[in-house]
């Protein structure tokens, strides 16, 4: 029960990224090449995995200290990149009228790197105000 009172964001906008990624897909547009990757899609991609990594930073607010910033990074980045690739293979497998995409796949990464980077650079300047 602890584990889901820390984690009530995280938790929340992960559902909510499994929920739309799970949505049937008749009127999402299939990208097919490299050049097409840049797409409101991908855009929508690298969003979601952005807030999805700022909220399990924010989340871990407290443990975000001294010699813990590491292991707090890590954790996000690996569970991140995980539950990225996971969307991506539930898509491909299980979802309805959905298709995985190893360019969805980037873009999640991206999107889990530059949250992690937002959260870093806000709280930088949060404290530098103090």
């Amino acid at each position: 029960m602890n584990f889901i009172r820390q984690n009530k964001l995280s938790l929340l906008w992960a559902g909510c990224i499994l929920l739309l990624t799970g949505l049937p897909g008749n009127y999402f547009p299939r990208v097919v090449s490299f050049w097409e990757w840049i797409s409101p899609d991908k855009l929508v991609h690298l969003f979601m995995f952005m807030v999805l990594a700022f909220v399990m930073m924010f989340d871990r607010r407290k443990q975000y200290t001294g010699k813990n910033k590491r292991y707090v990074i890590i954790l996000v980045l690996g569970f991140g990149v995980f539950y990225g690739a996971l969307t991506e293979i539930l898509q491909y497998y299980v979802f309805v009228r959905r298709h995985g995409s190893i360019y969805d796949f980037y873009a999640n990464t991206l999107g889990i790197v530059a949250g992690i980077g937002l959260f870093i650079l806000l709280r930088r300047k949060i404290i530098k105000l103090n």
